[in-house]
């Protein structure tokens, strides 16, 4: 059985003076309310209250968190996982957000930063660990796919890395997260856009678009799309590559009186 399908079927429960299984991010794609806060602030971390019992059982076999993450190294497969569980709780409490640097591990303390080096391809990433797994037997780490994405792992689905846990103790600087508000477009590929506006009119698109632009929003893009009613152009505000910036321009395009503005994972191809 593929180790994502049997991810699906853990139950989270607590067990005072037993043990505990924890749920695994069984997911639908969508859009989360909630976002990653942790991994904007870069301030020093705290332990989660939930995601570190002093062991878990998961699949017949017992797992014990570590209690510090101080001086850990590893060496191994990582993976990914994405749309399937975008939207989803995390075993953190937090929602799982396929667009945030962020991770899964077995044993390390939640929440916990590390740096990830692709082995084959010497690129790095600094992600945030919050959330269990992967528990398939070869697997150490599994990407979020902003970190996949970025390690080169998305398309080969694996790769060998080396994990390197931050001091939790200190800020981490993140230089993929942007500040608000959003004045030009990301230069890294991302899908997620604000759409105000979907118009079978190229001339109102484009008028639209206009208008945005004097109320300052420099970000504005238009995309024709085909569909089984015809062609239609989509105005939109992006790429973001965070659902926390994502969720603040939303609000703030709101607050110009763009009512119907909303959050929107546009495909890639």
């Amino acid at each position: 059985m593929n180790w994502l399908s049997y991810k699906n079927s853990i139950l989270m429960r607590l067990v005072p003076g037993c043990f505990i299984v924890l749920f695994l991010s069984a997911c639908t794609f969508g859009i989360p309310m909630g976002g990653q806060k942790a991994d904007k602030t870069g301030a020093a971390l705290k332990k989660s209250k939930y995601g570190n019992p002093s062991s878990y059982i998961v699949m017949g076999k017992r797992y014990y968190v570590m209690d510090s993450a101080k001086g850990f190294t590893q060496k191994g497969v990582a993976s990914w996982y994405g749309p399937n569980f975008h939207g989803k709780r995390t075993s953190s409490g937090e929602t799982y957000n396929m667009h945030a640097m962020t991770a899964a591990h077995k044993t390390l303390p939640i929440p916990v930063y590390v740096k990830v080096k692709n082995v084959t391809n010497g690129k790095t990433a600094i992600v945030l660990v919050n959330d269990r797994g992967p528990f398939a037997h070869d697997r150490i780490i599994d990407l979020s796919y902003a970190a996949a994405k970025k390690l080169g792992v998305v398309g080969p689905g694996t790769a060998k890395v080396e994990i390197v846990a931050l001091d939790s103790s200190k800020k981490v600087s993140r230089s993929s997260v942007r500040a608000i508000p959003l004045k030009t477009p990301a230069q890294e590929q991302a899908n997620m856009f604000i759409q105000l506006g979907s118009f079978s009119s190229e001339n109102n698109a484009h008028k639209l678009s206009r208008e945005l632009k004097v109320k300052k929003e420099t970000a504005v893009v238009i995309k024709p799309v085909k569909t089984a009613q015809g062609d239609f152009y989509r105005v939109l505000v992006g790429p973001l590559l965070d659902l926390s910036e994502a969720s603040s321009i939303q609000n703030r395009l709101k607050r110009k009186g763009y009512r119907n503005a909303r959050i929107v994972i546009e495909d890639e191809s």
